[in-house]
């Protein structure tokens, strides 16, 4: 996998007069965002270099070219998910934009006074947010299902939350804390059972595993494109079309009406009743480059990688004292995140020690405050792998880990 290393330019970037230099930057937050290879700044540049023109309004063969590369994006998308047709893939931001499409439309014109949505106490803040707006406008209420402490995982016994009282069950693929990969199929088949639809959060989950939404149960699945390779500011939702044709559009204006008077309007069809305004059609471009990229790769092949790193270095911290692995004590069932704690010491002091070592990872909440609160620890420090990331960097961070508390003024 390490050759694949050359494909990103951020690693070999040099910049003498602004005293930049990446060559040795051990970059560890993919879980944030991902770096792009030149296949995605390429297919970007050529976009916009041949084919800039607004897509979907120009009879002109210029704006033809550009509909269709923004259309032929859309296809990749619906592939890379196994959706049945291009028409369920919506392309918005990134997955929180997605989140609230599903919760301002969907969420908004099903449920009612009493009804409940369940989500875990692991979920982003992105699919914890929408859903507190929608209960607490339309009176209904919002369930957690709890997490083991020491796997990370749900307990069975907490599915039970899921009744015929719920309309919406929203459950994230993979936490990007804990690393956990939740049994989708398993709580889509019980919210179906109970007649709710199932809402996924995809973005930790479409960069590192194959993802097939007819295959897992999925009514929705929100996905992030600078998670998996691809620019920022361009995600895609997919939604199963009989349940997006019967939804309300969730902005209004431009290309997203089919017919517009002084006091009325019609909306165009699915998708692009859900597109309003000029498209982000070069980073769309970009996003299934990225995911053609990702593809030729091989995700199995990512995804074995990225467990095998992941699970020399929660081998690696659990011989440290004063370290705690926060969730999953099995490196290969964490999706290449590693979070951990250091007795005494802030998460912060070490992301910012370890920056001085130029090794990036993250510290903090992770937008996941309700979670950490449970899991009774105000932050924590993660590392997240990919495909880019080798042994030798593991070997490295392993290296400097044990001297923080040194470097913190502790003598233990």
């Amino acid at each position: 996998m390490n050759k694949y290393r050359n494909d990103f330019p951020l690693f070999k970037a040099i910049d003498e007069k602004n005293s930049i230099d990446n060559s040795g930057l051990i970059y560890m937050d993919s879980a944030a965002t991902a770096q792009r290879p030149y296949i995605v700044l390429n297919a970007m540049d050529h976009f916009y270099s041949t084919q800039n023109a607004n897509p979907l309004r120009g009879l002109y063969s210029l704006s033809e070219r550009a509909t269709k590369a923004y259309e032929d994006a859309r296809d990749t998308v619906a592939k890379f998910i196994n959706a049945k047709s291009s028409n369920e893939i919506i392309f918005v931001r990134n997955a929180s934009e997605a989140l609230n499409l599903v919760a301002y439309t969907y969420g908004m014109a099903n449920v009612n006074a009493g009804d409940e949505v369940v989500v875990s106490i692991m979920e982003h803040h992105s699919n914890i947010l929408p859903w507190q707006f929608v209960c607490k406008t339309k009176g209904a209420t919002l369930k957690f299902m709890y997490v083991d402490k020491s796997t990370g995982a749900i307990p069975e016994s907490e599915y039970s939350k899921i009744t015929p009282k719920t309309k919406i069950v929203s459950v994230t693929h993979v936490s990007n804390v804990l690393g956990t990969q939740n049994p989708i199929k398993k709580i889509a088949e019980i919210a179906h059972k109970n007649g709710a639809v199932m809402v996924v959060d995809g973005a930790q989950s479409t960069p590192h595993i194959k993802v097939d939404v007819q295959d897992l149960g999925a009514d929705f699945l929100a996905m992030s494109g600078h998670k998996l390779c691809g620019p920022m500011g361009i995600g895609a939702l997919y939604g199963r079309y009989e349940l997006l044709d019967a939804m309300p559009p969730f902005l209004r204006g431009g290309e997203m009406i089919e017919y517009v008077t002084e006091d009325s309007a019609t909306w165009a069809e699915v998708p692009h009743k859900f597109e309003a305004g000029t498209v982000s059609a070069g980073d769309a471009v970009g996003m299934a480059a990225a995911i053609r990229y990702i593809q030729n790769v091989g995700l199995e092949n990512i995804e074995k990688h990225d467990n095998n790193l992941a699970e020399k270095l929660v081998e690696g911290i659990k011989k440290i004292p004063h370290f705690h692995i926060i969730g999953e004590q099995d490196g290969r069932k964490r999706c290449g995140i590693v979070t951990f704690t250091i007795d005494d010491v802030h998460p912060h002091d070490i992301a910012t020690l370890l920056s001085d070592e130029n090794i990036a990872i993250r510290a903090g909440h992770h937008c996941a405050q309700p979670l950490q609160k449970y899991l009774g620890i105000p932050a924590s420090a993660r590392a997240s792998l990919y495909l880019y990331n080798t042994e030798e960097e593991v070997d490295i961070l392993l290296s400097k880990l044990p001297q923080i508390r040194k470097w913190s003024g502790f003598k233990d």
